[in-house]
C-alpha cells in the first residue's frame, strides 16, 4: 500500500492559497511624487493614518488619486477600523467634490467589505452605486458575488446571475467562476454545473470550484469523478483541488480511491502545505489506516491548530480516547493553544473512558479560558459527566447553561437514562419548552429497554397528535414495543403507519418488523417482510429464525440457519440461541445436537444461555439423564434458567426425584422464585405425594411468596380483556358461563374427556371438573367466540404454560366452531387450526 511520506515533498504554508484568484483592477501608472504610492505598502492603520497625515499637510488629501490610493489601501487590510476610516475618507471627498466617486472607488470598497465578510455591506453598496447611475463593469462582480456567497444571500446573487446576462458579461472567466463558487457554497449545485457546463473556457479554479462543492455537498463520489475528468483533460490541479477531492475520499472511507488520487500530488507537483496534509490525515484516519495518518502527522513540523483537531476528533471517533489524551498533553506542551473543538475532544475522550479525574480537569481547562459559553462544550461536559456515573454534577452545569438549546435537553435525558433513572429523564422531558425529534426518540427507546411497552406506543401516539412526524429510529422503538405487547392489530396499524408516511425501512427496521409480527404470532407476514428485504444481517435472520421456532416450524428454522451461512452471514451467539430453540419446540434432538456441537467451528463459546437450550432439548425428549449430565458437564456455572428447564422437564415425564434435586438447586441460587416452588408442588401433586405438597406449599407461606394465578388477555375491538382463573367478575360472565356450558357439550358429543391430572388440589372429581373448566384461556375463548364474528381468529395470550387440558379444549373448539385460535403462552405460540396445532402435541 503506498503511503504519502513528507519526506518526498518541500511543506511550504501558503494562506493565500484559495479557491477563487480574483483580478485586481489596476489604474494607469503614472509617476507620483506627492508620497500617496506609499498607502499600500503600511501594514497597519498608525502607519496609514501618519502617511495620511503627511499627504494632507501638502494638500493632496482630497484630490481623486490620493483619495483612491487611500480607500484601496483600507480596502486591502480589510479591517473594520481600516474600512470605517476608508468609508470616512469617500464620503468626504464626495461631499466636498460633489462628485459620486470614480467606478474604482466604488469597487474598491465593495471588495473590501467582502473580504471583511461584511458581505450585506457590499451588497447595500452595489446597490447605491447602482441608483446613483455608476454602471458597475466585471471587476465589480466578483467581489460582489464573493458578498453574496459569504452571507448566503442566495436571491441577491440570483438577481446578480440576470443582471450579467442582460450585460452581456457571461463570457468573463473570472465572473464564471465567481457565479460557480457562489451557486456550490450554497448548496444549489445543479446550477453551478449548469455554469461550468456553458464554459467556452475553463481553467483549475473552474475546476476546483465545482468539485469543491460537490465534495461539500455531500455528492462525493461526483467529486472525485470530476477530479478524474479534469485531469484527462489536461488541467492540473492545486493543491485546493487536492484537498477537497482527498476530503471526498475520506468521506467515501475508501482508501483505494484515495491513494489513485494522491498519486497525482507528485505527478501535478503540488506543494505539500498544512491545509492538503491535514486532509491526507483526515483521509488515513477516516478509512481506518491509523498509523499512515499519525506518521504523517508526526512528520509534519508545521502542524497548526486545524491538524491537531483533525487527528484528535477522528482519534473519538475511533475509539481510541487514550491517543486522544496523550496528543493533547503534547499540545499543551508544545502545540497551539486548545479552542473549543478541542476541547469537545478531550471531553469525549474522557468520556468514553469514564475518566472522571481527566473530565474534571478539562472541564476546569474550559472553564478559565471562557469556553464554556459555546452550547456544543457544554452539552459534551454534560454528557461526560452522565457518562461518569455523575448526573448531580451535570444537571449543575446544565442549570448554569444561560442558553439551553434542544441538544443540551436531549443530554441531560439521555444521561438519565444511561444510568437507569428513567423517571428523571421522564420529568426533564416533560419540562422541556421545545422538543424535537431526538427528544422522543430517546424517552420512547427508553420506555421500551425498561419494558414500559403501553407507555411507549401511548407516547408515541402523544407524538402523532402534537403533529411530530416520526422516523426511523422512532418506528423501530413502537415496532419493538407492539412485538413485546402481542397485539396483533396494533402491529398491524404500526407497519400501515410505516408505508403510508413513506418511513423507508432500513436493514434495523425491517428486522424489527419481522421479530414484531414472529412476537404477535403472524409468522406468515413476519416473512413476508424478510423475504423483501435486500440487505440481511445476521439479526435479521435471527429473527426470521425465531419466527419460525415460534410456530413450531424447527425444519425449516433450519433451513433458514444454513441458507444463512451459505450466503456467507457469520452466525452470532444470539442466532444460535433461536435455532436451538426452534429445534426444542419441535423435538428435533441430533439436528440440535449438531448445531451444538458446531458453535466451536464458528469461533463461538457456548455461554450459559445455549447450554439450557440443550438442556431444554434433551428434556422434552424424555433424555433427562442426559440432560443432567450435560448440566454436571458445563464450561460455565450453570444459573436458575438452566436448572428451571431440567425441572420442567421432570414434570413431563414424572421424574420426582430428579425434580426435587433440580428444585434444590434452583432454590440455593434464587430462593425467591416463586415458580420453582409452584412446579415443584404441582411435580409432587401429580405423583399423589400430598404432604409433599403441603411442605413445599408451607415453605412458600413462610417465605411470605405467593403463587402467580394463571391470566389471559384477550383484545376485541381494541380494548384489552383479562381472564384470571376462577375469577367471575367480568361483566358478561353470564353470557361466558353459558357459551362454556355450549362448548362442554358439544365436546363431550365429540368424545372430548376432561384430563382431571391437570387439577393439582386434593379434591373431588366434580370440583376438579369446575376448576378445569374455569381456567383463564378457556374463559378467554368463550369470551372470544361470542364477542366476535363468525371465521374471526381468536387471539389470546397466557402469563404460564398451558395444561394439557386447555390444549385439547382449543384443537377440539377451532374445528367444531371452524375458528383459528392462536394461543401465546410463556413458552411459544399455539396455533390451532381444524383441530390440529402447529406445536403437533410436542411442548
Amino acid at each position: 500500500m503506498a503511503v504519502i511520506s513528507l519526506r518526498s515533498f518541500p511543506l511550504v504554508s501558503d494562506p493565500n492559497d484559495g479557491i477563487l484568484t480574483v483580478r485586481i483592477e489596476s489604474q494607469p501608472k503614472t509617476k507620483d511624487n506627492s508620497g500617496t504610492g506609499s498607502l499600500r505598502i503600511c501594514r497597519n492603520m498608525k502607519e496609514l493614518r501618519q502617511l495620511h497625515g503627511q499627504i494632507t499637510k501638502k494638500g493632496l488629501a482630497q484630490a481623486p488619486l490620493s483619495v483612491t490610493k487611500l480607500i484601496t489601501a483600507c480596502a486591502e487590510m480589510a479591517t473594520f477600523e481600516s474600512l470605517s476610516y476608508a468609508r470616512k475618507a469617500f464620503e468626504l471627498f464626495r461631499e466636498d467634490q460633489g462628485a459620486t466617486g470614480s467606478l474604482f472607488m466604488w469597487n474598491s470598497l465593495i471588495r473590501g467589505y467582502s473580504f471583511a465578510g461584511n458581505g450585506n455591506e457590499a451588497i447595500l453598496l452595489y446597490l447605491r452605486m447602482v441608483i446613483e447611475g455608476i454602471t458597475p463593469d466585471h471587476y465589480t462582480f466578483p467581489f460582489l458575488l464573493s458578498a453574496c456567497t459569504k452571507t448566503a444571500a442566495f436571491r441577491e446573487g440570483f438577481q446578480v446571475h440576470g443582471s450579467l446576462i442582460k450585460k452581456g458579461l457571461m463570457e468573463d472567466i473570472f465572473i464564471q467562476n465567481s457565479l460557480i463558487h457562489f451557486y456550490a457554497e450554497c448548496g444549489e449545485i445543479d446550477s453551478a454545473r449548469r455554469v461550468f457546463d456553458e464554459m467556452s473556457e475553463r481553467n483549475v479554479v473552474s475546476w476546483t470550484s465545482l468539485i469543491c462543492g460537490y465534495a461539500r455537498g455531500d455528492h462525493s463520489r461526483e467529486a472525485v469523478s470530476l477530479f478524474f475528468e479534469m485531469v484527462a483533460t489536461g488541467v492540473r490541479p492545486n493543491s485546493v483541488t487536492m484537498a477537497c477531492v482527498i476530503s471526498a475520499c475520506a468521506d467515501l472511507r475508501d482508501l483505494n480511491l484515495g491513494e489513485r488520487v494522491c498519486a497525482f500530488i507528485g505527478e501535478s507537483g503540488v506543494e505539500l502545505n498544512a491545509v492538503l496534509v491535514n486532509a491526507l490525515v483526515d483521509m488515513y484516519m477516516k478509512c481506518g489506516v491509523i498509523e499512515s495518518a499519525k506518521r504523517l502527522f508526526d512528520e509534519c513540523s508545521d502542524r497548526n491548530l486545524v491538524m491537531y483537531n483533525t487527528i484528535v476528533s477522528n482519534y473519538v471517533h475511533q475509539g481510541m480516547a487514550r491517543e486522544v489524551l496523550a496528543i493533547l498533553g503534547e499540545m499543551l506542551r508544545i502545540g497551539p493553544r486548545p479552542d473549543r473543538i478541542t476541547v469537545m475532544a478531550a471531553i469525549s475522550a474522557s468520556a468514553q473512558l469514564g475518566d472522571l479525574a481527566s473530565g474534571k480537569g478539562w472541564h476546569g481547562y474550559i472553564f478559565r479560558n471562557g469556553l464554556e459559553s459555546w452550547n456544543a462544550v457544554s452539552n459534551a461536559i454534560i454528557d461526560m459527566y452522565m457518562k461518569c456515573g455523575e448526573p448531580e454534577r451535570a444537571c449543575k452545569v446544565f442549570g448554569f447553561m444561560s442558553n439551553k438549546t434542544v441538544v443540551s435537553w436531549n443530554s441531560v435525558i439521555a444521561g438519565f437514562i444511561r444510568n437507569g433513572d428513567i423517571r428523571s429523564a421522564w420529568r426533564i422531558f416533560s419540562e422541556m419548552p421545545e422538543s424535537d425529534l431526538v427528544s422522543w426518540n430517546t424517552i420512547i427507546g427508553a420506555l421500551v429497554q425498561e419494558s414500559w411497552f403501553e407507555e411507549a406506543v401511548e407516547l408515541f401516539r402523544v407524538m402523532q397528535s402534537e403533529g411530530m412526524k416520526a422516523d426511523r429510529v422512532t418506528m423501530v422503538g413502537v415496532t419493538s414495543a407492539c412485538g413485546y405487547l402481542g397485539t396483533l392489530d396494533l402491529a398491524n396499524w404500526v407497519h400501515s403507519y410505516i408505508e403510508k408516511n413513506d418511513i423507508q425501512c432500513d436493514m434495523r427496521l425491517s428486522t424489527a418488523l419481522v421479530d414484531m409480527y414472529a412476537r404477535c404470532g403472524d409468522p406468515q407476514r413476519s416473512m413476508q417482510v424478510f423475504n423483501k428485504m435486500k440487505e440481511r444481517d445476521v439479526s435479521a435472520w435471527t429473527a426470521a429464525i425465531g419466527a419460525m421456532a415460534m410456530e413450531g416450524n424447527g425444519e425449516r428454522a433450519i433451513e433458514l440457519f444454513d441458507e444463512m451461512l451459505r450466503q456467507g452471514v457469520k452466525p452470532d451467539s444470539v442466532a444460535f440461541v433461536g435455532v436451538l430453540t426452534a429445534c426444542s419446540h419441535c423435538g428435533l434432538v441430533n439436528q440440535g445436537q449438531h448445531l451444538f456441537r458446531s458453535m466451536d467451528v464458528h469461533g463461538i463459546s457456548p455461554q450459559v444461555v445455549h447450554y439450557g437450550c440443550m438442556v431444554d432439548l434433551l428434556g422434552r425428549a424424555g433424555l433427562l439423564r442426559e440432560a443432567h449430565d450435560l448440566i454436571e458437564s458445563m464450561t460455565v456455572e450453570p444459573n436458575d434458567v438452566v436448572w428451571g428447564a431440567l425441572l420442567a422437564a421432570c414434570r413431563t415425564h414424572n421424574n420426582v426425584e430428579l425434580a426435587a434435586y433440580a428444585a434444590e438447586r434452583i432454590m440455593e441460587l434464587e430462593p425467591e422464585r416463586t415458580g420453582i416452588h409452584v412446579l415443584l408442588s404441582n411435580i409432587y401433586a401429580s405423583a399423589r405425594k400430598w404432604t409433599d405438597v403441603a411442605r413445599v406449599r408451607l415453605q412458600l407461606k413462610e417465605k411470605g411468596l405467593q403463587k402467580v394465578p394463571g391470566s389471559s388477555l384477550i383484545e376485541v375491538n381494541g380494548i384489552n380483556h383479562e381472564f384470571i382463573s376462577s375469577d367471575e367478575s367480568h361483566p358478561q360472565m353470564a353470557y361466558i358461563t353459558g357459551m362454556l356450558h355450549e362448548i362442554n357439550c358439544r365436546l363431550k358429543i365429540a368424545g372430548h374427556v376432561p384430563d382431571l391430572a391437570n387439577v393439582l388440589l386434593d379434591v373431588d372429581e366434580q370440583e376438579k371438573e369446575y376448576l378445569l373448566g374455569r381456567h383463564s384461556e378457556k374463559l378467554a375463548m368463550a369470551f372470544g367466540l361470542i364477542s366476535t364474528g363468525r371465521g374471526v381468529p381468536i387471539r389470546v395470550v397466557k402469563n404460564l404454560r398451558m395444561c394439557t387440558d386447555c390444549h385439547s379444549f382449543a384443537k377440539l373448539v377451532s374445528k367444531i366452531y371452524g375458528r383459528e385460535i392462536v394461543v401465546r403462552d410463556n413458552i411459544r405460540f399455539h396455533f390451532f387450526r381444524q383441530g390440529s396445532c402447529s406445536c403437533r402435541d410436542y411442548w
